[in-house]
């Protein structure tokens, strides 16, 4: 039996359906900075002494973010790193490294993330040589970081603390 409407689906069946396009997030680096700055050498005269020592390393790194306007946002980097010996404190070294950033049409639930992990992404390799500088220029071997995980950083703040103590019920 011959189909009455000669080959064509009726009422718009398989014609091209006409949807928008997604929209686009929008990121824009406005500018980074150092926020907060400290390196204490304390025991310079005891150091020279001992120059051969091998020193404990203390590395701490944190990131965070805030929103200062409707689509302006900081992401920070706060970097942390101690060295020791037996002769004392070699180096205390305290940086928070921070971006501005201008991002539009990024769902709700994408923001955090992009946050915390794709902005320090991108202004780390900054901190990292701020911290290799100010080491050197402070008499020690430049301190050269490894890259970081943001992501893993990312997945561990979300994870509940286990050794928190459970609430009573």
């Amino acid at each position: 039996m011959a189909d009455s409407t000669n080959g064509k689906k009726a009422h718009g069946e398989g014609a091209p359906q006409q949807s928008s396009p997604p929209i686009q997030a929008q990121v824009q680096i406005i500018g980074q900075y150092i926020k907060d700055l400290s390196f204490e050498n304390p025991n310079v005269g005891k150091l020279i002494k001992k120059p051969d020592e091998t020193p404990n390393l203390k590395i701490e790194v944190n990131v965070n973010a805030q929103r200062l306007a409707p689509d302006l946002y900081e992401s920070g980097i706060d970097f942390k790193a101690s060295a020791t010996s037996t002769a004392g404190t070699i180096y205390d070294l305290e940086l928070v490294y921070a971006g501005l950033f201008k991002i539009a049409n990024l769902p709700e639930n994408a923001l955090e993330p992009f946050l915390l992990i794709h902005c320090p992404a991108l202004i780390f390799p900054f901190l990292r040589r701020l911290v290799a500088d100010l080491t050197r220029e402070g008499g020690f071997p430049p301190l050269l970081l490894d890259p970081i995980d943001f992501a893993g950083l990312f997945l561990r703040r979300q994870k509940p603390d286990p050794t928190a103590a459970k609430p009573k019920t």
